[in-house]
């Protein structure tokens, strides 16, 4: 129950600074859609988008990101560290490391162990506006790769005593997406639309550790920009993300289980001007309050933040 809980409140939050990060690139252009989402590559924020880390007249672009996720008193804190790299107009890889702050439920809070580390890489098939055709949409291909995931049925038991290893070597898991994102330039307002499949055998992307074995699941995600005072733009969004129904060691057959519902966002970025490469992102993350008679997450409305910075 634990397990599932935490990784809930893990995916609503991401699913929030994805929704910001779409918004933000429908505003501007596909070469300046930089954003980060929560597991490195350009996105909303715990989705992906069609755009590529890339950069007008560079080869290779890097960018960083920082998030944090407050995923309350079971589950605890997230921070996680990005570094991203655009080559040319069409590829991108990168590197996500994340850092788990320990929740204050003696009961729960072991289910989440430490970090764990997130590779990705992505090719975008079909530009945006192909031969000059408006309505076509940008499409992309990508996978993400997690190591050493120790959370919920993936914890690791310690070799002596009833407490976690910490340091235990966890499993893998991982995603196969195609995405297809589309900026509709409605005046005065454009709106960004964004939707895929993944293939994924990880449960709230491995923050609930494994699903029993891989499953199609959807995603997309709809963005509203503004401009506002002194050149800058503000965004407002909501994301969606079917998961997994159940996570690994929790399904219908066995003892407890428990039905993981679909990740929904909330969010708002702000870009204080075009001539700065920061972007701010403000989320709330809806995922799990009781997730099972008596077991009860505290994760209904959680609240993240995430900076991203292009070189």
């Amino acid at each position: 129950m634990k397990k599932r809980g935490g990784i809930l409140r893990i995916v609503l939050f991401p699913c929030g600074l994805t929704l910001i990060v779409l918004a933000t690139a429908f505003y501007c252009t596909p070469a300046n859609a930089q954003a980060l989402g929560w597991e490195g590559e350009t996105g909303v924020f715990v989705t992906p988008m069609a755009y590529t880390a890339s950069a007008e007249g560079q080869k290779l672009h890097a960018v960083a990101a920082y998030h944090f996720f407050d995923a309350g008193p079971v589950i605890g804190d997230f921070h996680e560290a990005s570094i991203e790299l655009g080559i040319g107009k069409r590829f991108e890889l990168g590197y996500t490391h994340e850092y788990h702050v320990f929740g204050g439920d003696p009961s729960l809070s072991p289910l989440w162990q430490n970090g764990f580390e997130t590779f990705n890489g992505k090719v975008n098939l079909v530009p945006e506006n192909y031969q000059k055709t408006k309505w076509v949409p940008a499409i992309s291909t990508g996978f993400l790769a997690r190591t050493d995931v120790r959370n919920v049925g993936d914890y690791e038991p310690a070799s002596t005593g009833t407490g976690m290893n910490p340091f235990a070597s966890g499993k893998n898991n991982g995603d196969f997406y195609l995405v297809g994102t589309k900026v509709v330039p409605v005046k005065p307002v454009p709106i960004v639309l964004n939707l895929g499949v993944r293939g994924t055998n990880a449960e709230l992307w491995g923050m609930g550790g494994n699903a029993p074995d891989w499953e199609a699941r959807s995603f997309g995600a709809i963005a509203f920009v503004f401009k506002g005072p002194a050149k800058s733009t503000i965004i407002f969004g909501s994301e969606y993300a079917q998961q997994p129904h159940h996570p690994l060691g929790y399904t219908e057959t066995d003892v407890l289980p428990l039905n993981i519902p679909t990740t929904l966002t909330y969010c708002a970025r702000v870009l204080p001007s075009p001539k700065h490469k920061l972007n701010i992102d403000f989320g709330i993350a809806q995922v799990a309050g009781e997730i099972a008679p008596g077991v009860n997450l505290k994760a209904r409305h959680q609240a993240g933040v995430q900076l991203t910075y292009g070189f």
